[in-house]
């Protein structure tokens, strides 16, 4: 992996370099964990100069939910606890004779560019802006095949919470076992933070979990994710508790199901962002369904559970291969309760077998 971090690094000092500056210096966590293999707490990257250099408040842990350092980089701890390893970074960038730094303004705060301007006064910041982000979009085999295993490990804690009983408990107390199961079967944690919703709570997207209890009858909506060495999953699915459907909740389900398969049907490397999202909002704009629809029907995963690119009416772009993304159309009628189904993808091509579902929990309306 050394070699892989180096040329992710040599990547983004390249495009540093193409805009003026020679030096760059990263802070958003998930991006620094994406060049250094660690992002110990408060942990800033320092790139050029000769050097690339992990400041860090205190000495990494080594532990699976912060990685481990690429053995080629320099570490270095401040002396001294509460110093802001991004500001000793500007100052040993202007001692080593930097003229400019590129530094990640959208993460920064007001108060901390500020801090870095009076440590190095003749250091010129220049915006490296999303550049990171930008190179984290396509995913290499290896990044893919932890998002899988995450995958796996978020389909098996689904399986198993449906072989429980689930009438009378309440939503919070399935959530929490949810989490426990993840870890159970080695993630490192959830992805974020899991979301049941029942009868008219279900299908809502971003539901937080309460202390309503499961009845016959209900809709019930899961929404689970693992993090396996630092990447994120997602899966979503709807079920229904006790007895057979009711009439209305066949043909919700359907019709949330058609929207997601639509979308999973349009991803292929050239596609626009925007036509993944017609695809799925078209079937449901169909059928009468324009009012409280989510704002987007998918996103990319990664590191951060919410990533670019957005798959949204309004998104500019085009999907490339080997980029993993999340389709998750749903419905929610309130008062009554609604239909969510989520999974995450790869984008490949048609040569290659076409999108790669990494999610396989079943799509078919379970009656629990």
């Amino acid at each position: 992996m050394s070699e892989v971090y180096a040329t992710r690094r040599e990547r983004l000092l390249e495009r540093s370099e193409a805009g003026g500056s020679a030096t760059a210096l990263v802070t958003r966590p998930a991006n620094v964990r994406y060049l250094a293999g660690a992002a110990p707490h408060g942990a800033v990257l320092l790139l050029g100069g000769g050097e690339d250099i992990l400041l860090c408040a205190g000495p990494p842990t080594g532990e699976a939910v912060e990685g481990r350092p690429d053995e080629a980089l320099t570490v270095r701890v401040l002396p001294r606890a509460g110093g802001d390893p991004a500001v000793a970074a500007a100052g040993l960038a202007a001692g080593r004779g930097a003229e400019s730094l590129a530094v990640e303004e959208h993460h920064l705060t007001v108060t901390r560019h500020r801090a870095l301007g009076s440590v190095a006064p003749r250091l010129r910041l220049a915006d490296l802006g999303g550049a990171v982000e930008q190179l984290r979009v396509i995913k290499d085999e290896e990044e893919i095949s932890c998002l899988r295993t995450g995958a796996e490990i978020a389909d098996q804690a689904l399986g198993e919470l449906l072989e429980s009983i689930l009438v009378g408990r309440t939503e919070r107390h399935l959530a929490l076992e949810l989490e426990r199961r993840l870890v159970d079967h080695g993630a490192e944690g959830p992805a974020f933070a899991t979301s049941v919703g029942t009868g008219p709570n279900s299908g809502r997207r971003g539901h937080r979990p309460t202390d309503r209890r499961v009845e016959e009858g209900d809709f019930l909506s899961v929404c689970l994710g693992a993090t396996y060495h630092g990447y994120r999953c997602e899966i979503g699915r709807t079920f229904v508790i006790g007895t057979s459907p009711a009439d209305w909740q066949i043909e919700l389900y359907d019709l949330v199901f058609a929207a997601q398969r639509a979308g999973r049907e349009a991803l292929a490397p050239g596609a626009a962002y925007r036509d993944v999202d017609r695809a799925a909002r078209q079937v449901l704009d169909s059928a009468g369904h324009t009012e409280g629809l989510p704002p987007l029907t998918g996103h990319g995963v990664g590191l951060e559970i919410d990533e670019d690119p957005q798959l949204a009416p309004a998104a500019m772009g085009k999907l490339d291969a080997c980029v993993p993304v999340t389709v998750e159309p749903g419905v929610h009628l309130p008062g009554r309760g609604g239909v969510r189904i989520d999974d995450t993808l790869v984008v490949r091509p048609e040569a290659d077998g076409g999108p790669e579902l990494l999610t396989i929990t079943t799509k078919e309306l379970l009656a629990l």
